[in-house]
């Protein structure tokens, strides 16, 4: 298969060996990655449509959802998992940690009101979930790195 690897790891300081490790491991386990850095596209509008052809390209997507700059994961990471999800391909979402946003946040209560809330008095969605619903319900989500995630892969490929 033809796997698109979504995630802020474009941004690492080594992601040209990143990358090539990504390869080396989808082709131990008899697939091809597809990369946001493969291409020599260097102005926005152009890696955006790069990134989009590639995830067209791909029959599914590995996407790492750990916290990048924050408390969530990377935001081209969910609009690259809101497209393929759109064209019917299967995402499978990774994290070193799935424990419930509650816990991740920290946050506080339940209050007068049964809700939590993060430390600027925001409510956090409470439904158990280790990441935002709309991440959560459609994709599976699998505790550790990309490893788990081509394991996953592999039972796409046997259902």
């Amino acid at each position: 298969m033809k796997l698109y690897i979504a995630g802020p790891d474009v941004f690492r300081p080594d992601a040209t060996d990143w990358a090539e490790t990504v390869r080396r491991l989808c082709r131990s386990k008899g697939h091809e990655a597809l990369i946001p850095l493969d291409g020599s596209q260097t102005c926005a509008d152009d890696i955006y449509r790069n990134n989009l052809s590639l995830i067209g390209d791909a029959d599914a997507v590995l996407a790492n959802l750990n916290p990048f700059r924050g408390a969530e994961p990377d935001a081209g990471t969910c609009v690259e998992i809101g497209y393929a999800l759109a064209l019917g391909k299967p995402v499978i979402g990774y994290a070193d940690t799935l424990a419930p946003m509650r816990d991740r946040l920290h946050a506080q209560g339940p209050g007068a009101d049964g809700r939590y809330r993060d430390e600027q008095g925001w409510i956090v969605e409470d439904f158990g979930l280790s990441l935002n619903l709309m991440l959560s319900v459609p994709l599976p989500l699998k505790q550790g790195g990309i490893e788990v995630a081509l394991d996953a892969v592999q039972e796409l490929t046997t259902q």
